[in-house]
């Protein structure tokens, strides 16, 4: 059974630092990519920070130079890094594990950045 486990959302005020974890398991075959999407309220989700196998990222526009995705293949966890939060990222986070024709999201975290 897939299981996605998020942590590390939160209430933070502007200009502070959160960090989300995202841990995958019971994924048997290769994990090809890993991200985090957010969706706050009446918008559509939108693909935030995603991460390939070999390590290529991708950011969107408004999260560039302060957010960073990284991943530990070993322990099939995503991480993101925010800093410089705004009231702007406040939303649910959800990671999303792409392994094959097969995708896989978690449950979401709430993101609150108070201005």
């Amino acid at each position: 059974q897939v299981q996605l486990v998020e942590s590390g959302g939160g209430l933070v005020q502007a200009g502070g630092s959160l960090r989300l974890s995202c841990a995958a398991s019971g994924i048997t075959r290769s994990i090809n990519f890993m991200g985090w999407y957010r969706q706050a309220p009446g918008k559509q989700r939108e693909l935030v920070a995603g991460i390939t196998s070999s390590g290529t990222t991708n950011y969107v526009d408004s999260v560039k130079g302060r957010f960073t995705i990284s991943r530990d293949n070993t322990k099939s966890t995503v991480y993101l890094q925010m800093n410089s939060l705004n009231a702007e990222d406040t939303a649910v986070y959800y990671c999303n594990v792409r392994s094959g024709f097969w995708t896989y999201w978690g449950q979401g975290t709430q993101v609150t950045v108070s201005s």
